[in-house]
């Protein structure tokens, strides 16, 4: 016991570092996904014909640099909540497991394990992603004239307590706490699950290219982790942008309220409005999270069953 207290800060380091490999890869795609869920749920917002476009309209006016706009604030964000996420994860998991190693996952461990981790980051991640979503909705694109408004995610911070209070930095909290709790949950347990069949599966028939293998298959599994994630939480990720990004302080912050207006306007579809650029950048996103994350774990000696 004593010994995997001491040893819990480096599952902590490794999961920053899966934190930081998120964002480089996965920032862009979370760009286009924004302004989609932002302007196309809208009643007579604009309206982007699908992510290639809105990709296309963002380089054209802002470069490459327009993709990675609220990037300096997800980095630190996605750094310090990817590290509590891993670490909070493996330590419960640990605990709930009773020292019992080396067994198939079980649900009744990986669930509440990942779904208190999720709960424990979100009160991180809303000030973050909030920053992140107002910084990543304005910009120079012409179809949307007169929306630059911050110069900076510090002044779109220090703006939104001035005219918001503090309180103002966790509008949406309630729905990152149900998205980031769910989400995790189904992220660890698919995770958990292929890889266990996957090794069964290639370790013994591969035991020259441990390696390979192992790169391997933490690209499959955190490429579907992430893929199930999204797929199960993309809706109250809609709510939340629109909570989080909409002028009207008085706004509904019901997540469920908003999500029953989208779908009687625009069907589930709606609900899903996002989906292509998410699931696009679920998979390499989280692929790399879960290879860096291991071989840090690898690199850190922390053992694993």
């Amino acid at each position: 016991m004593g010994e995997s207290l001491s040893s819990g800060y480096k599952e902590y380091v490794a999961g920053m570092l899966a934190g930081v490999a998120i964002v480089i890869v996965g920032h862009p795609f979370d760009t286009v996904k924004v302004k989609l869920q932002k302007h196309n749920t809208e009643a007579n917002g604009v309206r982007y014909k699908n992510g290639l476009q809105c990709t296309a309209r963002i380089l054209k006016t802002e470069g490459v640099k327009g993709l990675y706009r609220g990037a300096t604030s997800s980095f630190l964000g996605m750094a310090f909540e990817s590290s509590l996420a891993f670490g909070i994860y493996s330590q419960t998991k640990q605990f709930l497991q009773e020292g019992s190693h080396g067994e198939k996952p079980q649900l009744r461990v990986i669930v509440p394990s990942g779904a208190f981790a999720g709960a424990i980051i979100s009160f991180i991640l809303c000030p973050s992603e909030l920053v992140k979503c107002r910084m990543q909705v304005q910009g120079t694109d012409s179809l949307l004239p007169g929306s630059r408004r911050y110069a900076g995610p510090l002044d779109c911070a220090l703006e939104t307590v001035k005219n918001e209070r503090l309180t103002g930095l966790f509008r949406g909290g309630f729905t990152t706490l149900l998205r980031e709790s769910i989400g995790n949950a189904v992220f660890f347990s698919t995770y958990e699950h292929v890889r266990y069949h996957m090794h069964r599966q290639l370790r013994d028939s591969s035991s020259n290219l441990t390696g390979l293998v192992d790169m391997g298959i933490g690209i499959v599994t955190g490429g579907l982790g992430g893929i199930a994630c999204w797929s199960a939480v993309l809706p109250l990720d809609v709510a939340k942008t629109i909570i989080q990004t909409a002028p009207d302080r008085n706004h509904t912050r019901n997540p469920f309220r908003i999500l029953e207006s989208i779908y009687r306007r625009s069907g589930l579809k709606g609900c899903y409005t996002g989906l292509g650029p998410t699931i696009v950048r679920a998979f390499p996103a989280n692929a790399a999270a879960i290879v860096t994350w291991e071989m840090a774990v690898k690199m850190l000696g922390i053992p694993r069953d």
